[in-house]
């Protein structure tokens, strides 16, 4: 058996080796990511995926389908085969088909493709026990496939089903004898997945050392699967064992758990193997989106390298030391994958992420000043409330535009409730010109309510006529990004003249209210004197 090993035809691709040469990639969002539950790719959204990872993201190659699935699949394949030849890629199209003596390339050559990943047993037990057949039998029908795709002038890469647990059956040399018997095909790669995620990095190692060590000139890929979470470890552990290919997806979407996502693999071949990739880094996060708005499946927050809050400090001594020296910062610098830092705005923040996110505004305030938006973003947070740099200049508006020491009338409290079957109620304190009144009332509404009890205060009180409301409107405020803050804009009529007034808040009713007293203070000039009225 060993007098075979150096006389293997296969078709070596790269000749970088494990310790910072060159690793090549195959991509198969489009093939075992659409595995992933609940995923099914129109035709026309495979072909903008494609066109995506080969021209943007330049990945060396990509698995679109599996033969014989469905018409909307050769459809898809169809396009991405048209486009592909007119801009000469053909040749890195791949589509995975199975030993049915000749079906699947029958199926491949009507699709326009001209590579088959060719799905054959990697353990006995799958050969066994899922096709009823022996070795030898099993490796004759890869043969004959084999040969047929040849003739056909259709490249063949092998895969080999369920290879992690070929190899963890030590007394068992099923992955040799198979590769033995076919050893003079012309094959140009054999990939060997961990088909179940059983492995973990030590095994993976040791696993491709082996059969790097028996086959020196075979260029061997290798598929990971994320179901103990050690897909990511298990690529790089298969580089040092000696891999030469590795296989990705977008979003490490795929069946269970999922594949090893591309972003992190990248990263971590750069930063931690020195390893070359044709891979371009500053369009990996508009991909990711691109297949997730397609996919339907949210890329999580925390998602490495292309999450949304992955570029986020939050901590306001982390803002402080990169503000100084950028010292809570890594190799993964934002900038590398078309994205920026951010210094999130809340109840951890503090005044260094504060400062730099209105540094970027181009905004400058005191120091008294930044305390009181501080504490404004720092009561937000307990609010569990998520405040965005584009709030900031809204915030500022609403916390420094007055001195609530000079307002004349005070809001000192109010409780507002409403129950099932019943109106909303509101009682409210209020204090005018240093005199403290108190009203309840019911309304149609929790600020209807608000405002009849105020209105009680007024007419029934103060014998005042009360400001007519003719407009109200709730928006987000314009231009921001956020679930933090409410813009309520009211519209007042008071004596002919109309009163414009908005407050931010993250309750819809507060804003209101806020905007009720603004306006109360506005007009409280223009009444005559009361004598005072205590409650």
């Amino acid at each position: 058996m060993n007098d075979n090993r150096q006389s293997i035809h296969f078709t070596p691709s790269l000749q970088g080796r494990a310790g910072g040469g060159s690793v090549e990639i195959m991509d198969t969002t489009l093939r075992d990511g659409e595995q992933t539950s609940g995923v099914s790719f129109m035709p026309h959204e495979k072909l903008m995926i494609c066109r995506a990872l080969l021209e943007d993201l330049r990945v060396d190659r990509v698995e679109v389908a599996s033969a014989r699935v469905s018409d909307g699949e050769l459809e898809a394949v169809q396009r991405i085969t048209r486009w592909a030849a007119s801009k000469g890629m053909l040749d890195r199209v791949e589509v995975l088909g199975f030993v049915d003596d000749g079906k699947s390339l029958d199926w491949i050559e009507h699709a326009g493709a001209r590579t088959i990943n060719l799905l054959c047993k990697g353990s006995r037990r799958h050969c066994e026990g899922q096709l009823g057949k022996t070795l030898e039998a099993h490796a004759a029908d890869i043969r004959r496939n084999v040969e047929m795709a040849a003739q056909r002038g259709i490249k063949v890469n092998l895969y080999l089903e369920d290879w992690s647990g070929g190899m963890k059956q030590v007394e068992d040399t099923y992955v040799f004898q198979l590769i033995d018997a076919i050893a003079d095909l012309p094959v140009s790669r054999i990939m060997l997945p961990d088909t179940l995620g059983i492995l973990n990095p030590l095994e993976t190692l040791d696993y491709m050392k082996k059969m790097v060590a028996r086959y020196p000139n075979v260029h061997f890929d290798f598929h990971a699967h994320n179901d103990y979470d050690l897909a990511v470890s298990n690529v790089l552990a298969a580089v040092f064992g000696g891999a030469r290919g590795l296989h990705t997806a977008i979003n490490g979407l795929g069946e269970r758990a999922g594949n090893a996502p591309l972003a992190s693999v990248q990263a971590i071949l750069k930063d931690h193997f020195n390893a070359k990739t044709n891979i371009n880094e500053n369009e990996l996060n508009r991909v990711a989106h691109l297949v997730e708005s397609y996919s339907g499946i949210a890329i999580p927050p925390n998602k490495p390298i292309t999450g949304s809050a992955v570029f986020t400090q939050v901590a306001g001594v982390h803002a402080d030391g990169d503000q100084k020296s950028g010292l809570y910062q890594n190799a993964l610098r934002p900038e590398r994958f078309g994205r920026r830092r951010e210094y999130a705005l809340g109840k951890a923040s503090g005044k260094a992420s504060l400062r730099m996110n209105l540094e970027e505004l181009g905004l400058d305030l005191s120091d008294e000043d930044m305390k009181k938006v501080t504490d404004r973003i720092i009561e937000l947070g307990d609010k569990k409330e998520h405040v965005t740099q584009e709030d900031l200049p809204y915030i500022i508006r609403d916390v420094l535009k007055h001195n609530p020491e000079e307002d004349r009338v005070r809001l000192i409290s109010y409780m507002v409730s409403t129950a099932y079957g019943l109106r909303p109620m509101a009682q409210v304190r209020l204090q005018v010109n240093g005199q403290i009144y108190e009203e309840s009332a019911q309304g149609d509404g929790q600020y209807d309510a608000f405002v009849r009890a105020v209105r009680h205060i007024y007419r029934d009180r103060l014998s005042r006529q009360f400001p007519w409301l003719s407009n109200y409107a709730v928006t987000i405020p314009p231009g921001g990004r956020t679930d933090a803050l409410v813009q309520t804009n009211i519209e007042w009529v008071f004596e002919e003249k109309t009163y414009r007034t908005h407050a931010l808040d993250a309750d819809q009713t507060e804003a209101a209210i806020k905007a009720t007293i603004q306006l109360l203070n506005i007009i409280e000039p223009l009444y005559p004197p009361v004598a005072s009225s205590k409650t």
